[in-house]
C-alpha cells in the first residue's frame, strides 16, 4: 500500500513532462481563508521553512507539493552527479534543473517564478509551479497550495480578485480524484467557514473532505474547541484534526519547526489530554498518507482506463498527423493519387466518409439538375411576355400586304423562337451551379485528404489552384456546347414533331365555325348583326343572299366529304391543291379544308356576288393607322387566330423544354464533370509530380509540426503510465 504514493508521483512526473492536466491524478487541495494558516500546516508537514511569508496574499500561483520519503539508503532518487548523495534533503523545481538544498532559496525561487508568470501587482495565475522537496522526515504526500479565499482587493489587486480565486479553487477541488483540505483559525466561529461552505458545495456527502482546525492555542480565555473537534458543531466525516502552527513572532525568531511540534505536543496534551494522540501535527500527516493511499487505490482502476482511452485518442490523431516524410516523390505521388481519388468518390457518392450536414459533391450535382435547374425551366410560361396584341401584331406583320386566309407560318415560328430564347439563361446558370460546386468539393474530399493539406499548406494551394485551371478551362467549353443546345432547337422548328403533330389535331375543334374554312363568314356575322329584321323570305336582298350562301356551303361540304371518302385521289390533288399556297403551313398539320377554289368560283353568281360588283357610294378609306393597335377588343377571327398560335406556341415550347431539360445535364456531365474526373489525376502528376518545385510542395506546416511533437511525447507519457499501473495490477496491490 505504501507504494501506492510513489506510484502516482511517477505518474504525475511523467503527465507534467508533457504539460499535460487531461487526466486528474489524486491529490490533497489544501483550501483556507486568508491568513487561516494553510502555509504553516504545509510547513510543519515538511518539518522546514520555505514558502513566502508575508502580509495581504502571499500564495499567488497554486504550488503543486509532492513530498517524496526518501532514506539514504535510497538509490533510485540520490545520486552523487546532483550532490544528493548524502543530503538528508533537497528540493527540485519542475521549471529549471537546479537541485536546491537550502530551503530559503526555495522561497526566493517562489516568489520570482511566481512574479515572473502572475506579475508584481498581487494578481493571481492559474498555472502551477511544481515542486518536489526529497527528505528523510517526510511521508509520501501529493498537496496542492492554493491562494487564501478573500473578499476585498487591497493594494493593486483587481476589483473581481474575489471571483478568479474562487474560480480557480473550484477548478482543484471539483476534481473527483483530491481529498479536500479545508484549513479554518479556530478563533473564528466554523459556520462561517468559506473553506468548509465551497468544500461541501463540490462534495456535499463528505466523502473527500477532512477539516483542519489551526490556531488552537489563540482562542479566548475560557473557551475550547473541544465540540468543535468531536464533530458536534459541524460534522466531517473525514475528521477533524487540531493543530498549533508557529506564530509571527516565532517565524520572526527563526523558531524552529522540530521544537514547535515538541510545544504542541505539549499543550494538546496539557489543554485536550482525551484528544492529543489524534490531533496535533504529526497525526495529520499519518491521516493524509493513510487517506491518500486509499483513495489511490480506488481511483487507479478508472484511472487505468482513462490511461488507456487517451493512449487510443492520441494514436489515432498522430497518425492523423502523419510521418516524417522520407521519400518527397513517392509521398507526393501518394498525396496526389489520394486527392484524386477522394474528389471522384465524393462526386460519385462512394466516399468513406459521407458527410451528414449538407448535401455536397455528387448529390449536389443531382439537387442542381433536378431540383434548381428543373424547377427553374418548370416556372417559364410558354406565354410568358406574349400578350394577344404581341401574336395579332406578328400574324398581321406575316402577312404583308395580302389579307390572311389561314395564320400564318411566320409569325409561328417568330414567337415560338422568342420563347424558346427564354431558355437559354436559366441553362447556363445551371453550368455556372455545377462548375461552383466542382471547386467546393476540394474542401470535401474527406478527412485524411484534408489533414494532408494542412500539413502541408503549399501543396494544398497548388491542388487547388490545379483543380481550378482545370474547372476554368472546361467551362467555356460547356457553356458553348449548353448554347448550341439552345440553338440547334431554334435553327429548325420541326412542327411534323410527333407530340407537337397529337397537339396541333386538336386545333380543328378550335377551327369549326372559324374563318380558316369559311373566308365569308365574318362577313355573314357582321351582316347578321347589322340587320335588326328576323331572317324570313321577306328579309332584304342582302339577307336573302346570306342564307342562299350558307345552304350552298353546307351542300357542298356534303358533297366535298362523300367525294374524299370514294375517291383518295382526288383528295390528294385538292391537298396538293391547298400547298401552293404560300400561307398554308397548317395543311401540314391540319386535317384537309373545304375546297376555298370552288366555292369562290360558285360564289360569283350569287346574289351577294352581285351586289359586291354594283356601283357602291364612296368611302373614305384614309382614317388614321396607329403604329400600336393598343388594348382594343379584338375580332372573332382575330381572336381565333391568336388562341390557334397560343395552343402551338405552348404545344411547341413543352417539347423543346422538356428536350432542354434532359440535354444539359447531359452536356455538362460529359463536357465538364465527367471530363474532369478523367483527366484530373494526370494534370495534377503534369503540373506538380513532374515539377521542379516538390521539395518546396513538401514543406511541412510548423503548426502540424508541432502538434505532431506534442502528440508523440503525450503517447509517450500515456504508455510509460500504463507500463507503472499495470505493474501495480501485476503486485495485486489493489
Amino acid at each position: 500500500m505504501e507504494a501506492l504514493i510513489p506510484v502516482i508521483n511517477k505518474l504525475q512526473d511523467v503527465f507534467n513532462t508533457v504539460g499535460s492536466d487531461s487526466i486528474q491524478l489524486p491529490q490533497i487541495v489544501v483550501l483556507g481563508s486568508q491568513s487561516s494558516g494553510k502555509s504553516s500546516v504545509l510547513e510543519s508537514l515538511v518539518g522546514r521553512s520555505f514558502l513566502p511569508r508575508g502580509t495581504g496574499i502571499v500564495t499567488r500561483r497554486p504550488l503543486v507539493l509532492q513530498l517524496i520519503h526518501c532514506p539514504l539508503s535510497d538509490r533510485n532518487h540520490r545520486s552523487a552527479e546532483n550532490g544528493t548523495l548524502n543530503v538528508e534533503e533537497w528540493g527540485k523545481f519542475l521549471h529549471t534543473k537546479k537541485i536546491f538544498t537550502d530551503f530559503d532559496q526555495i522561497r526566493t525561487e517562489i516568489e520570482e517564478e511566481t512574479e515572473r508568470v502572475a506579475g508584481s501587482n498581487k494578481g493571481i495565475c492559474s498555472e502551477p509551479i511544481n515542486l518536489k522537496i526529497f527528505s528523510t522526515r517526510v511521508v509520501n504526500l501529493t498537496l496542492v497550495d492554493l491562494p487564501g479565499i478573500t473578499k476585498v482587493p487591497v493594494g493593486d489587486q483587481p476589483e473581481d480578485i474575489e471571483q478568479q480565486i474562487k474560480d480557480l479553487l473550484i477548478k482543484y477541488i471539483e476534481n473527483p480524484n483530491s481529498i479536500i483540505l479545508a484549513v479554518t483559525a479556530a478563533n473564528t466561529d466554523m459556520a462561517t467557514s468559506e473553506a468548509l461552505k465551497l468544500a461541501k458545495d463540490v462534495d456535499p456527502d463528505g466523502r473527500r473532505t477532512l477539516a483542519v482546525v489551526t490556531k488552537l492555542d489563540l482562542m479566548d480565555a475560557g473557551t475550547d474547541a473541544i465540540d468543535i473537534l468531536c464533530g458536534r458543531v459541524i460534522p466531517v466525516k473525514l475528521g477533524i484534526i487540531g493543530v498549533i502552527n508557529r506564530s509571527q513572532q516565532d517565524i520572526k525568531d527563526n523558531k524552529d519547526i522540530d521544537e514547535q511540534l515538541k510545544d504542541e505536543a505539549a499543550f494538546l496534551q496539557r489543554k485536550y489530554p482525551t484528544l492529543a494522540t489524534r490531533n496535533g501535527t504529526p497525526y495529520l500527516a499519518k491521516t493524509l498518507n493513510r487517506l491518500l493511499m486509499h483513495h489511490i487505490r480506488d481511483c487507479l482502476p478508472d484511472l487505468k482506463t482513462r490511461v488507456n482511452v487517451m493512449s487510443s485518442q492520441f494514436q489515432s490523431l498522430l497518425n492523423s498527423y502523419g510521418e516524417d516524410v522520407k521519400d518527397k516523390s513517392q509521398t507526393l505521388l501518394q498525396i496526389i493519387t489520394k486527392f484524386a481519388s477522394a474528389y471522384c468518390s465524393t462526386i460519385d457518392g462512394t466516399a468513406r466518409n459521407i458527410e451528414t450536414t449538407e448535401l455536397c459533391g455528387g448529390a449536389r450535382i443531382c439537387y442542381i439538375f433536378h431540383e434548381t435547374f428543373g424547377r427553374t425551366l418548370d416556372s417559364i410560361h410558354p406565354l410568358a411576355g406574349l400578350t394577344k396584341m404581341d401574336i395579332l401584331t406578328a400574324i398581321r406583320n406575316a402577312t404583308g400586304p395580302r389579307p390572311a386566309l389561314f395564320v400564318p407560318e411566320v409569325s409561328f415560328e417568330l414567337l415560338v423562337k422568342r420563347q424558346i430564347r427564354r431558355l437559354e439563361e436559366p441553362s447556363l446558370r445551371c453550368v455556372e451551379l455545377i462548375h461552383e460546386e466542382m471547386q467546393r468539393i476540394v474542401q470535401h474530399c474527406g478527412n485524411e485528404v484534408q489533414q494532408e493539406m494542412l500539413r502541408f499548406p503549399k501543396l494544398h494551394e497548388k491542388i487547388v489552384d490545379v483543380v481550378t485551371q482545370l474547372l476554368r478551362r472546361r467551362l467555356p467549353t460547356t457553356n458553348v456546347m449548353v448554347e448550341n443546345l439552345v440553338a440547334i432547337e431554334l435553327a429548325y422548328i420541326n412542327t411534323k414533331h410527333p407530340d407537337f403533330h397529337k397537339d396541333a389535331a386538336l386545333v380543328p375543334s378550335l377551327l369549326k365555325t372559324d374563318n380558316i374554312m369559311d373566308p365569308y363568314g365574318q362577313h355573314q356575322q357582321q351582316l347578321a348583326r347589322r340587320s335588326n329584321t328576323p331572317r324570313t323570305t321577306n328579309s332584304s336582298p342582302q339577307v336573302m343572299a346570306v342564307q342562299n350562301l350558307q345552304k350552298e356551303q353546307q351542300k357542298q361540304q356534303q358533297q366535298q366529304q362523300q367525294h374524299q371518302e370514294h375517291n383518295d385521289v382526288g383528295e390528294q390533288n385538292h391537298i396538293g391543291e391547298n400547298a401552293q399556297h404560300p400561307n398554308n403551313w397548317l395543311s401540314n398539320i391540319l386535317p384537309p379544308a373545304p375546297n376555298t377554289q370552288s366555292m369562290e368560283n360558285s360564289n360569283h353568281n350569287t346574289p351577294l356576288h352581285n351586289s359586291l360588283m354594283s356601283p357602291v357610294k364612296p368611302v373614305n378609306l384614309l382614317p388614321d393607322v396607329p403604329a400600336n393597335q393598343g388594348s382594343r377588343r379584338l375580332t372573332d377571327k382575330e381572336q381565333k387566330d391568336c388562341d390557334v398560335i397560343e395552343r402551338l406556341i405552348k404545344s411547341y415550347f413543352y417539347i423543346v423544354r422538356k428536350s432542354i431539360q434532359d440535354s444539359v445535364p447531359k452536356a455538362v456531365m460529359h463536357f465538364l464533370v465527367n471530363y474532369v474526373k478523367d483527366n484530373l489525376q494526370s494534370e495534377l502528376v503534369t503540373h506538380l509530380y513532374k515539377s521542379d518545385a516538390v521539395d518546396t510542395l513538401l514543406n511541412e506546416s510548423d503548426h502540424i509540426a508541432i502538434r505532431r511533437r506534442e502528440a508523440a511525447d503525450m503517447l509517450k507519457a500515456l504508455t510509460n503510465a500504463n507500463h507503472i499501473i499495470s505493474e501495480i495490477r501485476e503486485t495485486h496491490m489493489w
